[in-house]
């Protein structure tokens, strides 16, 4: 079985995978200063839950925005699983070209929803991941990564304005019955959350501008990441919802290193 972890700035996710089925997934809080200890503590319970041991685990994969959290889990994998895990960066066998500038620049979760969205719905594609950022991924119609946009996340621009305004709390995120709000609060729901619906669809308005100009087709739209669902389910110019994608990715570009010929 696979071990896939994506290790984001707010939440880190796990993933087991046996085969090619996501048995089981865990959301845990990506607190920079947890020991290698207390994550192989937390992964065992979980793996316990779902009826497996350390020993069901033959392989792990990594994904991370959090440079000292990769050295923590990979600090674990060795401890508690005795594996070397394969930590995805731009340096792989990833089957696609990238069109950065800096290819080591992009972010692993963004080659990996690029390499899993692919691998799933062919291209041109966009892929929206909905995290402590907001990101654009941009992927041709054969396969390549074109490169993309990087916006403020809905739970950033949210934490920012309480943070930087004195008289405005902290909100739950709720669409409210009515645009025109009548409270603090509400007003607050509705400027972040139909500001951030809004904000996405003009973004792949001109996205799909460019992308239909480069590829001749307009791009499917896929949404992932923490809040994909939730406002996906509010905008009609999303095409599918797949909360689980950088996991998949993991999954597949592990795959791909263990088809390289010796």
């Amino acid at each position: 079985m696979l071990l896939a972890i994506d290790i984001g700035n707010t939440h880190t996710v796990y993933g087991i995978y046996d085969g090619i089925t996501l048995r089981a997934d865990w959301r845990v809080t990506s607190f920079v200063h947890r020991t290698e200890d207390e994550v192989g503590s937390c992964l065992r319970q979980f793996l316990r839950d779902a009826g497996l041991d350390f020993a069901s685990v033959t392989e792990i994969g990594i994904s991370s925005v959090v440079p000292n959290l990769t050295d923590t889990y990979v600090s674990m994998a060795r401890k508690y699983f005795k594996l070397v895990p394969t930590v995805i960066d731009s340096s792989l066998d990833l089957g696609i070209a990238i069109h950065y500038k800096d290819p080591t620049a992009v972010g692993a979760d963004r080659i990996c929803n690029a390499v899993a969205g692919f691998a799933k719905y062919g291209g041109p594609l966009i892929v929206i991941d909905f995290g402590t950022a907001t990101t654009y991924d941009l992927v041709a119609r054969n396969g390549d990564y074109l490169g993309g946009v990087i916006a403020p996340g809905v739970e950033t621009s949210a934490a920012d304005l309480h943070r930087r305004a004195a008289k405005l709390p902290k909100v739950e995120f709720h669409f409210p019955e009515e645009i025109i709000a009548r409270d603090t609060v509400s007003s607050m729901q509705a400027g972040i959350l139909y500001g951030a619906i809004d904000s996405m669809e003009g973004m792949i308005a001109r996205l799909q501008e460019e992308m239909t100009r480069r590829e001749g087709t307009v791009a499917r739209v896929i949404a992932t990441g923490g809040f994909s669902s939730f406002l996906a389910e509010h905008s009609k110019i999303i095409d599918r919802c797949e909360p689980s994608l950088v996991l998949e990715g993991i999954r597949l570009i592990c795959e791909m290193q263990k088809q390289k010929p010796a």
